[in-house]
Formats: C-alpha cells, structure tokens, sequence
C-alpha cells in the first residue's frame, strides 16, 4: 500500500478513485505518564513519554486508515492529511485523525 501526501504518486497512474478513508485513533495518557511530562514541565527539556504516545497514535492512525482503503479495493491513498486534537477535562486525551483519497493505481 502506497502512502502519500501528494495528490499523485511520481510514475504512477491513478485508474479508479474509491472514497474518502478515514483513520483514527483516541489515545489517554494514564496518571503515570502524565506526572513524568510534568516533571519535563517544571524542570525543562523534552517529554519523551507524550513523544512516543504521540508517535504510537500516529502510527496506528496510519494503520486504520490503510486497513479502511484496502476494504474497498485500493491499492494506494493520496492527499494524506494528518490532524491532532486534545479532548477530555484535563487535556489528557489525544486525538489523531487520517484522512485521504482511496485511489487504486497501475
């Protein structure tokens, strides 16, 4: 499966557009990681454990979305489009959204 940002793919034809796909993935950070950012907070410096919860959600967000355009027959997904959202009270969920064009291609 090819992912790209691009609305095209270099040396590729698109021959049949499936849909729009989505991938997302709600990511909670637990108490536990939560006071080990803090501590990034207060004392300075990267929070290496919202770094790979970030990665993480990102990666699987990624996944859905591949899964989602191989269900209707693609072989490849154009204009990949990345967003993140923080949800909850405390600001301790994180939302990663995937959305591009299923596109089938030779």
């Amino acid at each position: 499966m090819i992912l790209t940002t691009t609305p095209n793919i270099e040396g590729k034809k698109i021959i049949e557009y499936k849909g729009i796909v989505f991938g997302e993935v709600i990511s909670g950070v637990n108490f536990i990681k939560d006071f080990m950012a803090n501590l990034s907070d207060l004392f300075g410096g990267r929070s290496k454990t919202y770094e790979e919860e970030l990665m993480y959600a990102r990666y699987k967000a990624l996944e859905e979305l591949k899964e989602r355009a191989a269900s209707l027959g693609a072989n490849a997904v154009v204009g990949i489009d990345i967003d993140y959202e923080v949800l909850g009270q405390n600001g301790s969920m994180l939302m990663v959204t995937a959305s591009g064009t299923a596109v089938v291609v030779e």
